[in-house]
């Protein structure tokens, strides 16, 4: 391989993990190459606009308090937050049937249930507390915890019918995935990761606390601004199909041609990375680890309306249901109140399903649940948009990928462990927030500050 390069480092993917290595290398004088199979940066975050041009986002989208790292970028590019809307009563639909309640827990239901989800996300965060970040792995009992799915510490802790339905719905909110498809341990450490159970499912003081005004994807076109405008390259529409390594360098092999450098960072979601072909192949662990995990899978539903009319009559917008597909709704209209907005999630299983209807029935059986717990008017949106990620070829499923039993405990060391000259980032190898933006930021800095290292 020639010692004649392009750059000194590569990064695969722009999305936030793949920005903000690159951001952190050219601040630091290196020159970076970052290559993108999508026509647009920003990854799992994508803002469209409505017909009347109000911004919504269509991935990822909230912020919440210690991520840190995405308020600076807010400051950074100049963009305001403001606080989700969750003044009013929440609707909690179980059985058929509509209640209401105020705050974050649904204290509107019998006092046995309400001491299981007590007591149960109690036990949880005790023993989320256990393991450590950096190394979930060494985990006290760890080989026991992974080899349990969340799903079969459910059964066996929380025996209120109506408390199991309303954990069930906070696991596939958090994971996008259903509680039998995820170790125990990894639940435990993405719970320590974001905060714990609470932070994670809560909006006031909470992971869906505040919003970016205008869409959280430009902070990620800032990112790449600043990227191109201090030398590097960004070359989108160029997906990665090679990545070689010798004792001189890196060459990645991308539709349409080839760059080489020093080293690599790869921030692909595992499903994507594992379809790389490597040269010399990876190791056995880091090419397990990669097919051993599947993405999370979500389609994200967005209706507008006039104006919130849920407010005028007292409510949040907020939801839980243990009727499908719809679980939870937010209020997602913009600062302004105008128009209103409602958020649904169709998550896990549900997901998977609705992927392959055609658009006009998802949207009708989606529109059918928001007025099953919003009224009527629910039913009659001005413009509605959704988006199932897991049909989006460069993702592969939202919101990111989750570990299912034994693979912590037997290949999950490799997480972050560079294979020679390429090195990892992306959500999922972060300690703190994986999962989220917040966590992407964070791994891809991570990342960068080991190719410097180097």
């Amino acid at each position: 391989m020639s010692t004649s390069h392009d750059a000194d480092v590569i990064v695969v993917g722009a999305g936030f993990a793949g920005l903000a290595a690159a951001d952190t290398l050219v601040r630091a004088g290196r020159s970076v190459v970052v290559v993108e199979a999508r026509e647009r940066v920003g990854g799992r975050v994508e803002t469209l606009h409505l017909a009347d041009g109000t911004p919504i986002d269509i991935g990822a989208q909230w912020l919440g308090p210690t991520q840190d790292r995405m308020y600076a970028l807010a400051r950074r590019f100049g963009r305001a937050t403001y606080p989700m809307h969750v003044a009013g009563k929440n609707v909690l639909r179980l059985r058929g049937k509509n209640g209401s309640y105020r705050g974050h827990i649904p204290f509107r239901v019998a006092p046995w249930t309400l001491a299981n989800l007590g007591w149960a996300m109690a036990r949880l965060e005790v023993m989320a507390r256990r393991v450590p970040l950096e190394a979930p792995w060494t985990t006290p009992n760890a080989a026991s915890l992974d080899q349990r799915t969340l799903g079969d510490w459910v059964r066996a802790n929380v025996p209120a019918r109506d408390a199991e339905s309303i954990v069930r719905v906070g696991i596939e909110s958090v994971f996008a995935a259903d509680p039998d498809e995820i170790s125990l341990l990894h639940a435990l450490f993405y719970l320590r990761s974001g905060g714990g159970f609470d932070a994670l499912t809560s909006s006031e003081g909470g992971a869906q606390q505040d919003r970016v005004t205008g869409g959280i994807m430009a902070l990620a076109e800032g990112l790449a601004a600043e990227v191109v405008g201090a030398g590097g390259a960004l070359r989108l529409g160029a997906p990665a199909r090679v990545i070689a390594q010798d004792a001189e360098g890196v060459r990645v092999e991308l539709d349409g041609g080839a760059v080489s450098a020093s080293r690599v960072i790869v921030t692909l979601p595992p499903p994507l990375a594992a379809e790389l072909e490597f040269a010399p192949a990876l190791s056995s662990e880091r090419a397990e680890l990669l097919r051993a995990l599947p993405m999370g899978c979500v389609i994200k539903c967005v209706a507008s309306y006039e104006e919130p009319f849920w407010r005028a009559a007292g409510f949040s917008g907020a939801a839980v249901s243990d009727e499908g597909p719809v679980h939870v709704t937010f209020d997602a209209s913009p600062a302004s109140g105008r128009p209103g907005v409602l958020l649904g999630f169709v998550e896990g299983v549900a997901a998977r399903e609705l992927a392959s209807w055609a658009p006009e029935r998802r949207r009708a059986v989606v529109l059918e649940r928001f007025a099953a717990l919003h009224g009527e008017r629910a039913a009659r949106p001005v413009e509605y948009v959704d988006r199932a990620w897991i049909s989006e070829p460069w993702s592969r499923g939202c919101y990111a990928a989750v570990f299912p039993p034994g693979v912590w405990t037997t290949v999950g060391h490799t997480i972050r462990r560079p294979e020679g000259r390429v090195h990892w980032a992306g959500t999922e190898t972060a300690s703190v927030w994986n999962g989220y933006v917040e966590g992407a930021v964070a791994s891809g800095e991570r990342a960068a500050a080991e190719v410097l290292s180097a």
